[in-house]
């Protein structure tokens, strides 16, 4: 793994926004006029079976946003898919203990110990329960890297590498 985390593999080709918003630093992305995502509405997501998670464009999105530090992003792609999971499924507990963890490394970037901390302590309960992988994921190493993150003994930020899947790798 390279140091630079914009060389993180992509699972999808969507554009990212024009900028990582991070509260009191930037416009809101929905609710300002200036914001990246403003006028635009919330994606919809079908339902589908997590062997199905291939198929989930929002779902890869999400994770392409959060390898890139995009993470109140990755955090709006995951909604759409815990939505259609259903909030009180498997997996839905698993993708909003995702959208938890972004949100956790949103605080844990702003300087939020205590934000983060217990984004991640919630979140970390809900992603203990699945068994590795889980929709691509090896749930215990994307656990251990957010462990080390934010204890400060790893400085990148965790990354999600999906099982099986092409990837495209970042042109130099």
């Amino acid at each position: 793994m390279t140091d630079d985390p914009d060389a993180a593999p992509r699972y999808t080709d969507r554009p990212f926004p024009g900028y990582r918003f991070r509260p009191g630093h930037t416009p809101h992305p929905t609710r300002d006029p200036q914001g990246h995502s403003y006028g635009s509405h919330p994606p919809s997501v079908e339902r589908f079976e997590p062997s199905e998670w291939r198929r989930c464009q929002e779902y890869l999105y999400g994770v392409d946003l959060f390898n890139h530090g995009y993470w109140w992003e990755a955090h709006e792609a995951w909604e759409a898919v815990w939505l259609a999971a259903g909030r009180d499924t498997g997996l839905g507990q698993f993708v909003q203990g995702l959208i938890q963890a972004a949100a956790s490394l949103l605080k844990h970037s702003l300087d939020q110990p205590t934000g983060a901390e217990r984004l991640w302590a919630a979140a970390y309960g809900r992603l203990r329960c699945a068994e590795s992988p889980f929709l691509g994921i090896q749930v215990g190493t994307l656990r251990r890297q957010m462990d080390e993150h934010l204890a400060g003994r790893r400085r990148l930020p965790p990354r999600i590498e999906l099982a099986d899947i092409e990837v495209d790798q970042p042109s130099d």
